[in-house]
């Protein structure tokens, strides 16, 4: 129930009248958006979370390269293309940001956005001209600002500016987490330590290697995202709304993507077939799908940093990472992987938002696919958690990375695997022998096998030879 002060304050707000297809309805006097955006928040409260700032300027873009190009084929006037125009360049200096109050979660094909977008626009237009909110017989969201659009080619174009203007930052940060293991695999490039197939002890390798290893996963992952999101520079804006251009002038789809091209300093082009592009959306579900195998790397190389960290008693503790924060609320002195562990819930949070763009590049039918908002909010959500995630994860944990020589040491040296080496020299099943009774015994092979007088200490060290162990040098059986 309604206190006496919160209605006095609804009754105090200043409405204007608007009217639609549906009705009249009264809307906030202050509002920039108008009477479609105000029926979506009644439909729509969903999730509470709206547009992201990066979508809302890449909206703008365009807005503004639309209002351009209809004034270069004589359709808007100039006066009135300079007010929209002057809106959008508003928008993308960070302004009015806080009337795009549509839920992510909205109609299909993004609609609702579309309209919010158009009564901003037209609202803060109208002023700049002079006029008051709501005067659309001068400057209309549909006949004006929207003229030669729809929501079927302007949504899936923001869509695709939006995600390759973060992918540049994205590929930036992957770069410099490449070239984090790089320097750290170049700093443990003498430490040798045993290698683990099947999470058993398997032959040597050095934890330079591993960290090498992870660069170059983290380089292939991003040259294939790289290539994905060159689909993406294909535009499907002039196709209005099911793919033939229809209420737009015959050379606008020419103009409109030439000044895009110029707003946003991307290499566009106009789609090949836009009915094509507007039906299908395979470069946005092929984009999800590199975030995703992103991801699963991101996943396995935590993972494998969280088993070298683990201990210190009980566990591998061959890696030191950085202590960033007390590990417990019970058990003092606990310091726990949390830099590992956060990079590896991002992860899973991007392969589930894998499925969620898979279902809805699915999801298309005929002429248009109507899931593009869910599709957008989900791809941008896991890049821009990578963003923001990558540089404290360098940073805070992979920078700070220890090696534990000794301890490496002394799990190689008793690393029954290492036997393998042998085989040439005596054999597969004499070998196998040696490493059941070396491990039965907890002593080395190396010191297991002179011993015996199987092989001279000569001979052994020609065999544990340290390039050898690590592939850089062919084996000699003399």
């Amino acid at each position: 129930m309604l206190r006496c002060h919160q209605l006095l304050d609804i009754m105090s707000i200043k409405t204007r009248i608007e009217k639609d297809s549906l009705g009249k309805r009264e809307v906030p006097e202050d509002a920039y958006y108008g009477i479609q955006t105000l029926r979506a928040t009644e439909n729509f409260p969903v999730s509470g979370i709206m547009a992201r700032p990066e979508f809302i300027n890449a909206y703008a873009m365009v807005k503004k390269a639309a209002a351009l190009a209809n004034k270069d084929v004589g359709w808007l006037e100039p006066h009135l293309c300079k007010a929209i125009v002057s809106a959008c360049d508003e928008i993308l200096a960070g302004k009015l940001h806080d009337q795009f109050v549509v839920d992510d979660f909205q109609a299909g094909a993004g609609t609702s956005f579309n309209m919010n977008f158009n009564e901003v626009i037209a609202n803060r237009a109208l002023e700049l001209i002079g006029k008051r909110k709501g005067e659309y017989s001068t400057i209309h969201p549909n006949d004006h600002v929207n003229m030669a659009q729809s929501t079927n080619d302007t949504y899936p174009t923001a869509m695709r500016l939006c995600i390759l203007i973060i992918a540049q930052d994205l590929m930036d940060k992957l770069d410099s987490l490449r070239r984090a293991f790089v320097k750290k695999g170049m700093e443990f490039e003498r430490i040798l330590k045993s290698g683990r197939t099947h999470l058993m002890d398997a032959l040597p390798v050095t934890l330079g290697q591993e960290f090498m290893a992870y660069s170059v996963a983290i380089k292939k992952s991003r040259d294939q995202l790289k290539a994905e999101l060159k689909l993406l520079e294909e535009v499907p804006l002039g196709a209005t709304a099911v793919g033939t251009g229809a209420n737009a002038h015959p050379d606008y789809h020419t103009q409109v993507v030439k000044h895009l091209r110029k707003i946003t300093g991307l290499n566009l082009l106009e789609a090949e077939d836009p009915r094509e592009a507007l039906q299908s959306r395979l470069d946005f579900a092929m984009v999800s799908g590199g975030l995703k195998a992103l991801a699963l790397e991101l996943i396995r190389i935590s993972n494998d940093l969280r088993l070298m960290n683990s201990g210190p008693i009980t566990g591998w503790s061959e890696i030191h990472l950085p202590a960033t924060q007390p590990g417990s609320s019970i058990m003092p002195g606990k310091v726990n992987p949390v830099m590992a562990e956060c990079m590896n819930m991002i992860g899973f949070q991007i392969v589930g938002n894998d499925i969620s763009v898979s279902m809805a590049v699915q999801a298309g039918q005929m002429e248009l696919n109507v899931m593009n908002p869910v599709m957008i909010h989900n791809i941008l959500e896991s890049m821009v958690l990578l963003n923001n995630y990558i540089p404290v994860f360098i940073e805070k944990c992979i920078s700070g990375i220890e090696a534990d020589e000794d301890k490496c040491k002394s799990y190689l040296e008793k690393n029954p695997s290492i036997a393998t080496f042998l085989d040439p020299h005596i054999g597969y099943m004499k070998s196998a022998e040696i490493a059941k009774e070396a491990l039965k015994r907890n002593t080395s092979v190396r010191d297991l096998v002179i011993e015996k007088g199987i092989l001279t200490p000569k001979q052994i060290e020609q065999i544990f030879d340290y390039e050898f162990l690590i592939g850089n040098k062919k084996s000699d059986k003399k």
